[in-house]
């Protein structure tokens, strides 16, 4: 019986992986400018992590995490996203106490959620993320949001939408859930098992419900920024002004609450309204979440940031039918004719790549003709056909595959002769 690939996973195969490595050194790229330095957590953390850092009301909590108990009776997790791990990181790793603030991360990594599958949505799946902590100016919210605009415009689309909304401060949102309260439970049978569960403990979550979203009571509920008090406000109009001033547009949509419970104040979102993108149309999200780290233990520091999914952003550029600019081929591949022409190219091999050159051989005693077709298939830059009466003469004939010209030439100059051409 064959062994199959998990459900909800997939084997990122050659000629797909390198879209991936593209994507990830753009992003690298960005960070760089903005100054944000790269950090690696486990796969694996407690399971309280990410009960108190996402929340035990969210649907990943409740539902879509992997959990399992060690060899030592403690409950573990993999990693469903990677805030929590990052904030976890910063406190037990006392980046606090750096002398540079805010400290300024981003991530690559794999995360796990026991989810139905759908396109662009994968049980195990590669966010990249950016945290700034350390900082309460409305700036550092704008500059998040641009270096997310910046990963999707760089890579060429165009078909996206910026939401933006206020969750306001502590004392705003405490009156938003009271408001919600009132107005959901005269009828709050009506609604799903999750909402009635989530009316005393989190009533904003019940706006993000998926089940319910087209209940009249959803388009009545209270809005927070008719909740927001004069802080939160102000903050709110420093965002938008900061975003405006660098030229990013948004829309603001009171509705927009996301899916953790540690947000508050700055919430956004990027979409694609790209034709054939598909009915979920979310790219990423992200927001502000002061009160986290002292939540892990840490000191009480405000951050922000967001995540999002890679597989959905190859998504979103196939929908506009975007190629990414991969280099292919190698820069020569070495044909070689006889046992002693095969026993030299083998040292030969390894002088060009030392010289930094991409190059391969055959490995299969070939004849000629099935070697250049080798070659055709990697489509390289030359070929170097060594044969024993090369060998004999100390020479190799270099052939220009763009041109179909071909030269003789000394093997002590071979390297020297494809630098000077590169």
């Amino acid at each position: 019986m064959a062994i199959n690939i998990p459900r909800g996973t997939q084997d990122i195969l050659p000629g797909v992986v390198e879209e991936w490595q593209y994507v990830e050194q753009k992003m690298r790229e960005i960070t760089k400018r903005y100054n944000y330095s790269e950090i690696r957590t486990p796969i694996f953390e407690q399971t309280e992590l990410f009960q108190r850092g996402v929340g035990e009301t969210t649907d990943i909590v409740q539902k879509e995490m992997y959990t399992f108990e060690d060899r030592g009776g403690r409950s573990m997790t993999l990693r469903p996203e990677g805030t929590a791990p990052t904030v976890r990181s910063y406190v037990e790793n006392k980046m606090y106490g750096d002398p540079n603030q805010p400290t300024k991360l981003f991530y690559i990594g794999q995360m796990f959620r026991y989810e139905r599958p759908q396109a662009g949505r994968w049980r195990q799946f590669v966010q990249f993320g950016v945290e700034a902590l350390g900082s309460n100016d409305p700036a550092i919210d704008a500059e998040v949001i641009a270096l997310a605009m910046d990963v999707y415009r760089e890579l060429g689309l165009k078909h996206l939408k910026l939401v933006i909304n206020s969750l306001g401060d502590l004392e705003s949102r405490k009156e938003h859930r009271n408001a919600l309260i009132a107005h959901f439970k005269p009828r709050i049978g009506e609604f799903c098992s999750d909402c009635q569960s989530r009316l005393e403990k989190n009533p904003m979550r019940i706006l993000d419900c998926k089940k319910d979203r087209d209940h009249e009571l959803m388009k009545s509920a209270p809005s927070i920024l008719d909740y927001l008090n004069e802080e939160s406000q102000a903050f709110f109009e420093k965002v938008k002004m900061y975003l405006t001033d660098i030229g990013v547009e948004f829309e603001i949509d009171s509705r927009l609450v996301r899916g953790l419970d540690y947000y508050n104040h700055t919430a956004f979102e990027i979409m694609s309204d790209a034709e054939g993108f598909g009915a979920i149309t979310t790219l990423m999200g992200g927001g502000r979440y002061n009160g986290l780290t002292e939540e892990i233990g840490g000191p009480a520091t405000p951050g922000i940031g967001f995540a999002l999914s890679i597989e959905r952003l190859l998504l979103a550029l196939k929908a506009e039918g975007i190629t990414l600019p991969i280099e292919k081929g190698l820069d020569c591949y070495l044909v070689a004719l006889g046992d002693s022409a095969r026993d030299k190219s083998a040292s030969l091999l390894y002088e060009l790549r030392k010289a930094g050159f991409t190059a391969d051989k055959d490995y299969q005693d070939r004849k000629l003709k099935a070697q250049f077709k080798a070659a055709d298939r990697l489509n390289v830059k030359y070929v170097a056909v060594l044969g024993e009466d090369e060998l004999a003469k100390n020479v190799i004939n270099v052939k220009d595959m763009a041109t179909g010209t071909q030269e003789e030439v000394q093997l002590s100059n071979f390297i020297e002769y494809l630098l000077e051409r590169s």
